[in-house]
């Protein structure tokens, strides 16, 4: 199974290496990683997406919780939460098939950040899904490079109060 995990940990060179050797060492693909800033400039908020199994997965949160760094950790997947990639899509754009283009991107609420005489770059973010049925339409027009962020999560509401 999937698993989403939200990793809080301290701003630190290294933490990142540490976490993603750790998952790996132990035989897991990482599908996923995205790390950036949050609220409070000394932490960092990780994404990771795990491909295991329940025990395996409580093995990783286990051993993720004993890295000095590590403040928090949240597995995402059985919560209520808001997960979304983003994608930069390069696809051919001839002067004939431009405005099909145009359609199609409004029709995804996705947006146009670059054009040329020959390509088009699409920018979308949203469900995997999304981008995927994206990319697939996007295939008949000849798709030239596509960038993707991997998720990023964060559990809906008010923080309870155990997790303050």
């Amino acid at each position: 199974m999937r698993h989403t995990l939200g990793v809080l940990v301290e701003n630190k060179p290294g933490v990142l290496t540490h976490i993603s050797g750790l998952i790996s060492r132990r035989a897991f693909n990482i599908e996923s990683i995205a790390a950036g800033y949050t609220e409070e400039p000394d932490t960092t908020r990780i994404t990771v997406v795990v491909q295991a199994d329940e025990n395996e997965l409580e093995q990783v949160v286990n051993q993720l919780s004993k890295l000095i760094d590590v403040i928090k950790i949240v597995n995402l997947t059985s919560k209520d939460s808001i997960q979304r990639d983003l994608a930069l899509i390069k696809v051919k754009a001839s002067t004939e098939f431009r405005s099909n283009i145009v359609d199609i991107v409004n029709i995804f609420r996705a947006k146009i950040v670059d054009v040329n005489r020959e390509t088009m770059v699409i920018e979308l973010s949203g469900e995997e899904s999304k981008i995927d049925a994206l990319c697939e339409v996007l295939k008949d027009y000849g798709i030239i490079e596509i960038v993707r962020t991997g998720k990023i999560a964060l559990s809906r509401g008010p923080v309870p109060a155990k997790e303050q």
